[in-house]
């Protein structure tokens, strides 16, 4: 027998003592196996569930997520110690992480899913589909072939929706939106929370061939009438609580609309049957618009493939997604980062999503984690933030979780200490983009290191350039630019801005990093302007021009600042059109206007009176002399 197990049933702080006897035998193997197990061994402490289960000869300890176990031939120096996390889908790669051992290949974490029929990845991660395809059947349609049709798919406070009822209403809502006029490739603008409906809207565009559009919820009216214009679209469905700045919208840039109920209305009137219009892997699928450096936010196009790419690369294959697990966003499903968590990682798996189209506060995401028991969550580095102040007034029930993902901006270090502390949880910090449809650098459960956006998401490749578009050294900042098939074709009536950002199969991300001596790669901010506040990108210049629309400004420059958790948010620097006039007063009249006129996040949050503002020869605000400690 090539392995043989040395407990049943255990715990972290049994394997703890198994290590500790390991140490009287053999001190250096069991110093080595327990710093390479340190951060599993505090995730397995929370599990005390473990069950044996027995394949001939070998026997296995297995959580829905885990395989662990002290494994022994004869002699003690051959003990190996492994805690494997999802590579039901690659036994070469256990034979890579265990290394010690011939028969480690046979080891496989939980039960195997095979990939949907027809779809398959290359030894470079590569994906391979069918020439023609939809992406709404490995996503919808084939959970009911695989037995899946009575298992929830969606849950909120209202509802539960099965796989079988999703598929139903997914072919309803195609049926109805092809019903009320719109043809293939046409654009839908659908503003709706996040709520069944969304999946609806979504798929059953994306199953007739029509082409879903969800953008930013919080934007005001005049940033929708210039997406009803952009985009073109035929259809604008937007749930009720938006109606104060869809409607005035509207009557900016007419185009036919419906509320989500006047939709789901429309569904019922229509067959449950629809089949897939087919279209090849690279064909136009979805928009997703992201903020430009102007304000005026660019549609990026994304294909049929790229919602396989980022499920299966980062969901399964980093994060070790399964169809055992419960995911909860926080973030919105209009974002990249909140399509993939809440939406295409749970059903490309065949887990469950779970939905609550509030505001993401403390109370509520904690309600939510108390009530629904998902064993993922995703948030954001402000929510983080606030959760941990919360944190402060007494302890909540989080024993769910098996990991916290953080995006959007970067998670300090001493934040991921400070959740880590009080919830015994690890928080996966990484970076992702709208045109990157989701994250590509990430840290993971085996191998994260803090204050680091992590290491490459395997599949996609990264490089770090200078100026002249040379490689760094190691250790030194530049321009980070990836290459991945999840990346969006170009900006919908943007040839100059796709020209400069999509370049040869190179995607110029606009951020500044740097890789460490181990390969962990480090945010060092923006190479443009831009801010991150609360994950949402946010433009200067958007907030300026609204500054400078107060009577007494003369003008205005914005950067990033830090707040006591090192969290950047806006920052203006007002020059007045009478010296000597700011005050308190007007800062709180500065910062309602901007509430009112802006989505309310973009806001400055400090306003500070200067005499002038730094410039170069030729009148350009000098951003950087500002953003000076």
């Amino acid at each position: 027998m090539k392995l043989a197990i040395v407990f049943e049933r255990t715990a972290g702080n049994e394997l703890r003592e198994q290590l500790a006897r390991l140490a009287e035998i053999n001190p250096d193997l069991a110093r080595t196996l327990s710093n390479d197990l340190g951060s599993s061994l505090d995730l397995i402490s929370q599990f005390p569930d473990l069950h044996a289960r027995y394949d001939g000869n070998l026997r296995r300890a297995v959580l829905p997520r885990w395989s662990l176990g002290i494994f022994y031939e004869p002699t003690p120096q051959a003990i190996l110690v492994a805690a494997i996390i999802d590579l039901r889908r690659d036994p070469a790669a256990i034979a890579r992480r265990l290394g010690l051992h011939e028969g480690a290949a046979d080891f496989i974490s939980g039960s195997t899913m095979a990939l949907p029929s027809g779809i398959s990845f290359s030894t470079d991660l590569r994906v391979k589909l069918p020439d023609y395809f939809n992406v709404a059947v490995p996503f919808i349609d084939r959970h009911l072939g695989e037995g899946r049709g009575a298992k929830a798919a969606i849950r909120t406070v209202q509802e539960t929706v099965t796989y079988a009822e999703l598929a139903e209403r997914v072919n309803r809502a195609g049926h109805a939106l092809l019903a009320l006029g719109l043809k293939p490739g046409d654009r839908l603008l659908m503003v709706v929370k996040d709520c069944p409906a969304f999946f609806y809207l979504f798929w059953g565009a994306i199953k007739a061939g029509i082409v879903p559009v969800p953008p930013n919820t919080l934007l005001r009216a005049p940033d929708y009438a210039y997406m009803f214009e952009d985009s073109g679209c035929k259809l604008v469905v937007y749930s009720t609580e938006f109606a104060g700045e869809i409607e005035p919208a509207l009557k900016q840039v007419p185009v036919k609309a419906l509320t989500v109920d006047s939709f789901l209305a429309e569904m019922a009137e229509v067959s449950d049957e629809l089949q897939p219009l087919l279209a090849a892997p690279t064909d136009d699928c979805f928009w997703l618009y992201s903020s430009g450096s102007t304000g005026r936010p660019k549609g990026a196009v994304h294909g049929q493939r790229d919602m396989v790419v980022t499920s299966e690369l980062y969901g399964v294959r980093v994060l070790g997604v399964t169809e055992t697990d419960i995911s909860y966003s926080a973030a919105k499903l209009f974002f990249a980062y909140g399509l993939g968590n809440g939406m295409t990682f749970p059903l490309w798996t065949g887990g469950t999503a779970i939905l609550d189209d509030r505001r993401p506060t403390p109370d509520t995401t904690f309600e939510t984690i108390e009530t629904f028991k998902p064993t993922l969550y995703y948030g954001v580095p402000t929510l983080y933030a606030a959760q941990l102040a919360a944190l402060e007034a007494g302890p909540r029930e989080l024993s769910s979780l098996r990991a916290c993902v953080s995006a959007g901006e970067a998670l300090p270090a001493d934040m991921f200490r400070r959740w880590k502390n009080k919830t015994g949880t690890v928080i996966l910090d990484g970076i992702g983009s709208t045109e990157a449809l989701h994250i590509f650098i990430g840290n993971r459960l085996d191998d994260y290191r803090p204050g680091t956006s992590g290491k490459p998401v395997p599949g996609y490749e990264v490089r770090i350039l200078d100026e002249n578009g040379k490689p760094v050294p190691k250790g030194e900042s530049g321009r980070l630019w990836i290459r991945a098939e999840s990346a969006a074709k170009y900006y919908w009536n943007k040839p100059e801005k796709t020209a400069e950002t999509m370049v040869e199969g190179w995607l110029n991300t606009g951020d500044t990093y740097r890789e460490d001596p181990d390969g962990y790669l480090i945010y060092d901010g923006r190479s443009d302007d831009m801010l991150k506040v609360g994950g949402i990108w946010c433009s200067p210049v958007e907030i300026e021009n609204c500054l400078v629309g107060h009577p007494a400004v003369l003008e205005a420059a914005v950067v990033g600042h830090a707040d006591a958790e090192a969290l950047i948010k806006p920052k203006a620097i007002v020059v007045l059109k009478q010296a000597g006039g700011g005050g308190p007063g007007l800062t709180d009249e500065l910062m309602a206007l901007c509430k009112t006129t802006l989505a309310p996040y973009k806001y400055p949050r400090w306003i500070e009176y200067v005499p002038e503002l730094p410039k170069t020869a030729t009148g350009k605000i000098q951003r950087f002399k500002l953003r000076a400690p």
